[in-house]
């Protein structure tokens, strides 16, 4: 792996090669995405997840589509990344430390929930008939907050075919680099460390996660890729092959579906409880 000025990694292996550009989702400090929803209800949710994430995802990856360097070249045009399969890869840190109190959520909380409908211009409608789960994917409505509209469906915007898959983790952040470093043998002494969240249901007509604990100690199992998501562009030029990211999540819109391919026991969101143990005598 290579960085060059742009993008910002070049990757090559055995029959692989691709180019990634990096980009998060910041706070906005002025305009109307700068006014935070504070959703309590799940209608708030629903909305949040509709309209304002999806202006927030949108905001960073269109402008790294429309980019262009004083030659006025795109990313993909630009170095060894011309002629091989081009990433766009993205965190959420929407909303800073500091403004998560009284019940708001942090960032990447549930915000991954936002970017597959954004990516693909659809939503998912699902339903139980006769024990069977039945899930369709909707032609979804552009995302519109205090009178501003954005078109969804990024992988239909003009260029877009260039970009051959997102990449985006909920998990990238200061508590998985404290469990990997538990998991090494760097337990701190009096303290505790307990991963709380979701996994993936397996039942394949489930329609809510499995909740789960876990104490970590130096015989934890995690991996550093663990919690990557790929989404593939069903209109990329050049199409960012399967094998190249096996193991982790992928997920592909073909003939008007949803595709997904989840390893088993994949955690799809939780967090990390730093627990100090006090001796009361």
């Amino acid at each position: 792996m290579t960085h060059p000025e742009a993008p910002d990694f070049l990757c090559k292996a055995s029959g692989i090669a691709f180019a990634v550009e990096a980009t998060t989702v910041g706070p906005s400090t002025s305009g109307i995405l700068a006014d935070h929803p504070d959703p309590k209800t799940p209608e708030e949710m629903t909305e949040f997840l509709a309209h304002y994430m999806p202006m927030k995802f949108g905001s960073s990856l269109t402008g790294k589509l429309k980019k262009k360097d004083k030659e006025g070249r795109n990313y993909w045009d630009r170095s060894d990344a011309a002629d091989t399969p081009f990433l766009l890869a993205i965190a959420d840190f929407h909303i800073s430390g500091s403004q998560v109190s009284g019940g708001k959520q942090g960032s990447m909380t549930y915000t991954h929930s936002a970017l597959w409908p954004y990516l693909y211009g659809h939503r998912v409608e699902w339903e139980i008939i006769d024990g069977q789960l039945i899930v369709r994917a909707v032609k979804g409505a552009d995302h519109t907050y205090k009178g501003k509209t954005i078109e969804t469906g990024f992988f239909d915007l003009p260029g877009a075919e260039n970009i051959s898959a997102v990449i985006f983790s909920n998990a990238g952040t200061l508590a998985k680099f404290d469990r990997m470093g538990i998991a090494a043998g760097f337990l701190p002494e009096d303290h505790k460390y307990v991963r709380v969240g979701y996994r993936l249901n397996p039942d394949p007509n489930a329609v809510h996660p499995l909740p789960f604990v876990e104490e970590i100690g130096e015989d934890y199992v995690e991996y550093w890729a663990d919690q990557l998501q790929i989404f593939h562009n069903p209109r990329a030029r050049i199409p960012l092959a399967e094998h190249v990211f096996s193991g982790l999540t992928q997920h592909f819109f073909r003939d008007g579906e949803q595709m997904s391919i989840t390893p088993e026991g994949a955690v799809l969101a939780s967090y990390t409880w730093i627990l100090r143990l006090v001796d009361k005598t």
